[in-house]
């Protein structure tokens, strides 16, 4: 095993993004991996026919209403880089939508010979008549902001414009805005910067003055994650907030009031909502509450699980009352995965053993109001909402089956399918089974289990991820559907520890020093799928991605036994640096400080890059990247090849040069980095 410390890393010059020793080893990795990998008819079928996913104009243009129009944002093979469009909701139901075309990314590129993809866009609240729309180059989480004229269909050549940096920026009215951005040296000594590569400050900035005069209104400190502020444009709720985020899950929320910032004094974890004169608050941990009465449980002091949504009056929570009703509480089965309003509603949806459940409650006395027309037996979500000026509301519903339907109609009313998604393959004999694995501690894991019914065993990919409270929860299967399931693979994915599927919970218990139970619960789904006879250690093979590319690194290095190959994609692996290469610092409440030596005796028990050993025998490994992810850094991807190298064993790398952290800048390279994997898969554990 090979323990070398950070300060003698020989492969540091590969965290040189774009230098040149650096880029020429890229291509050099490049070049063997597309010439072995794309040369078959079997990886220009699934390239053609993934690519055919992402660019049919059979798909749902999901749109959300601003005003009176409904907007969407729009990529296929004509258009790659993406049309800003609008249109109606009378048009908009109907089979030919009639499109009103903002803004040509495609044409912008071209004109201003910029590899622009589209970021974002702010619109100006009420009227909608401006927004402020973030473009990066080649997909990088830093972008240029633009103030662009909606109705003129003009860019604002005197207006609000940022150069390129990781900036935060809201509206207040059409002469002023809320900025965070790269202002340079502070009176402290310190950047307008954090460590995580954030904004720290946030200023007040009016129209026609320089960003320099902008008024400085809060200033967090180096070592936070980000600074920002909002503002809530609600009539006769306007109110202003500040946000400093200490660390990636705790935040201090103030509100602005005649120039002060009052503290809202609610957890600095928990996630909460302001809306009207109404405050609710959903915990991410224990959390007691002091109050003479509640409407249940009981009055006093009360202890409230994590998981819990609790709603206070904003004004008298403010003024030290803690008078409250308590929306929902979790169990063993249940989980919050997401809460919603409309004018008249509070919309809640939950996770029962990862199936979803709707809840619609009337705001003010909280009682629960029917919710028909949403299908049974399918993950459902809500879209977008238009709470200031209607109970309207768009739904989406799918499975790993099903493909995606549009649903609209007012919350408590009856809703009705109004877009769907055509089927990207037969599904007529595919099933999808839920299934349990033991981990190591006895926890039971969730996985669920897609195959055609005809196929009872074989090729088997595992995807997991187990990080960040982020839930995996059924979705249409269209690119693994054709690619892999109708070519006779089966499909898991795991709902491993460190996702959000029971809760808070689920993710706090892996934090930090418990974060090898994420490893654990996955190697168990891993044993569990071959112990039932659904596929051998030589047809199985794991893929993830980002915290899941870091899964699949610890699976390489720990338990290469159980897999017959892996793909890891923009992944972090060397976790003795991750939090000096761009956003890295940020995460540090989820992984831990590797300078501090308490912690690192933790981290470095499963750190890839620093547990890669000569003697073990690897399963075949296909690494990607971008190197234009600035989020995490190409760097880990890099080191962890030319270390697997160093040490005798085969491994594949891809680099694509563009593509942001979802690795690719388009439908064409999305496609292209698809095929890639699933052509690896099947040359290794498919041709067994």
């Amino acid at each position: 095993m090979t323990e070398t410390p950070a300060a003698d890393d020989p492969y540091l010059w590969l965290e040189e993004v774009t230098g040149e020793a650096a880029l020429e080893w890229v291509r050099a990795h490049n070049e063997p991996t597309v010439a072995s990998l794309t040369d078959c008819d079997r990886f220009r079928q699934m390239r053609a026919q993934t690519l055919e996913v992402l660019d049919t104009d059979e798909r749902i243009p999901y749109v959300r209403r601003r005003g009176e129009f409904l907007y969407n944002f729009w990529k296929d093979a004509q258009n790659p880089k993406g049309l800003w469009r609008r249109t109606t909701l009378e048009s908009y139901a109907t089979d030919t939508p009639d499109w009103d075309v903002l803004i040509d990314v495609d044409a912008l590129a071209a004109a201003e010979d910029e590899n622009w993809v589209w970021s974002s866009v702010t619109m100006l609240c009420p009227d909608y008549t401006r927004a402020l729309v973030s473009l990066s180059r080649g997909g990088a989480d830093a972008v240029v902001i633009r103030e662009f004229d909606v109705d003129a269909r003009t860019w604002v050549t005197d207006g609000f414009v940022l150069p390129e940096n990781k900036s935060r920026i809201d509206w207040i009215d059409h002469d002023t805005i809320w900025v965070g951005t790269d202002f340079g040296g502070q009176p402290d000594g310190h950047g307008a910067m954090t460590s995580s590569g954030y904004a720290r400050v946030t200023k007040r900035w009016t129209r026609g003055t320089p960003l320099d005069d902008a008024i400085t209104v809060f200033t967090g400190d180096p070592g936070d994650v980000a600074v920002s502020a909002s503002h809530d444009s609600t009539p006769g709720f306007e109110r202003d907030y500040v946000m400093r985020s200490t660390d990636f899950y705790n935040t201090i929320t103030y509100e602005l009031v005649d120039s002060a910032l009052v503290e809202i004094e609610v957890p600095t974890d928990s996630r909460f909502s302001v809306f009207r004169n109404w405050l609710l608050v959903l915990t991410r941990s224990p959390w007691t509450v002091s109050s003479p009465t509640v409407s249940a449980p009981a009055a006093g002091d009360i202890t409230y699980d994590a998981d819990t949504l609790l709603v206070f009056d904003y004004d008298d929570y403010l003024a030290s009352g803690r008078d409250h009703t308590v929306l929902f509480a979790p169990d063993a089965h249940t989980s919050l995965e997401k809460f919603a309003f409309t004018r008249s509603h509070l919309i809640l949806v939950k996770l029962r053993d990862v199936a979803t459940e709707v809840e619609v409650i009337t705001l003010g006395d909280w009682t629960p109001v029917p919710q028909p027309g949403l299908p049974d037996l399918a993950t459902i979500s809500v879209l977008d909402t238009d709470p200031d000026n209607s109970d309207e509301a768009f739904w989406t519903a799918s499975s790993f089956t099903t493909p995606p339907a549009l649903l609209h109609g007012d919350s408590g009313a009856p809703v009705t399918v109004i877009k769907s998604a055509p089927a990207q393959y037969d599904t007529s004999t595919v099933s999808t089974e839920q299934h349990f694995a033991t981990s190591a501690d006895g926890t039971e894991i969730p996985y669920f289990v897609i195959r055609d019914e005809n196929v009872t065993s074989g090729p088997t990919l595992l995807y997991g991820y187990g990080g960040f409270q982020v839930s995996q929860t059924p979705t249409y299967t269209a690119v693994s559907g054709r690619n892999w399931i109708s070519r006779g693979g089966i499909y898991v994915i795991a709902n491993i520890r460190g996702g959000g599927e029971y809760g808070p919970l689920w993710h706090t218990q892996t934090q930090k020093a418990n974060r090898h139970k994420v490893y654990e619960d996955f190697s168990a789904v891993a044993k569990k799928l071959v112990a039932d006879g659904l596929t051998t250690p030589r047809q199985l093979a794991a893929q993830g991605g980002s915290n899941g590319g870091l899964l699949m690194g610890v699976m390489l290095t720990r338990y290469p036994e159980l897999f017959g190959a892996i793909v890891c994609q923009v992944p972090l692996l060397d976790m003795r640096r991750y939090h000096l290469l761009l956003a890295g610092a940020s995460w540090m409440a989820e992984y831990g400080d590797p300078d501090n030596p308490d912690e690192w005796a933790y981290i470095g028990e499963y750190s890839p890059y620093q547990h890669i050993d000569a003697d073990t025998d690897y399963p075949p490994i296909l690494v990607t990247t971008s190197t234009r992810d600035d989020r995490v850094h190409p760097g880990h991807a890099r080191k962890f090849v030319a270390r697997l190298e160093e040490t005798g064993h085969r491994v594949s790398y891809y680099e694509n040069i563009e593509g942001g952290h979802g690795g690719a800048a388009d439908n064409k390279q999305s496609a292209f980095k698809s095929a890639l994997a699933y052509e690896f898969l099947w040359r290794t554990i498919g041709s067994v």
